[in-house]
């Protein structure tokens, strides 16, 4: 199954894998050796936790193997800004509050509230896919509370 990602989101797990693999990896197995060194490896603590986390590590570089096998880049020059989708920046009206917000829909693995990004996932911004501006979003929350958007631009 892919996962749809931004090239900014591709580059960002590329570094991370060329991190992991460049400079944890060797650390790691520089740990295990300084262990080694040390004697009887059967009560080594140092040891034992230097190659639980060379375990741990591995299972994260094949994750992001993975992740970054089966990624699809959005193209945004194909993205249609009449309707609220992923990647569109998108400025709502919170019909209870009267206050005015902003969000990019992105893809889970890139998901930063600070910035104002939101997973595509989300209750919110599932219940605003789709909508054009000037539609009222009903969304209910996983709490059971509702809120009601009115989409007010959507942008790239």
């Amino acid at each position: 199954m892919a996962t749809y990602v931004t090239k900014e989101g591709l580059e960002k797990m590329k570094a991370e894998l060329e991190r992991l693999e460049s400079i944890e990896r060797p650390r790691i197995t520089q740990q295990i050796a300084e262990a080694r060194d040390k004697g009887d490896l059967s009560e080594n603590a140092e040891y034992d936790a230097a190659k639980e986390a060379q375990g741990m590590l591995e299972m994260k570089i094949s994750k992001l193997k993975d992740s970054i096998a089966t990624s699809k880049v959005i193209d945004e020059s194909q993205l249609d800004t009449s309707k609220v989708a992923i990647l569109t920046t998108v400025r709502l009206k919170n019909n209870g509050t009267k206050q005015e917000q902003k969000f990019t829909l992105v893809p889970d693995n890139e998901s930063d509230l600070k910035a104002g990004k939101i997973s595509v996932n989300t209750p919110i911004a599932k219940g605003l896919l789709g909508k054009s501006v000037g539609e009222t979003a009903e969304i209910v929350l996983p709490n059971g509370n509702k809120l009601s958007f009115e989409v007010l631009e959507i942008s790239l």
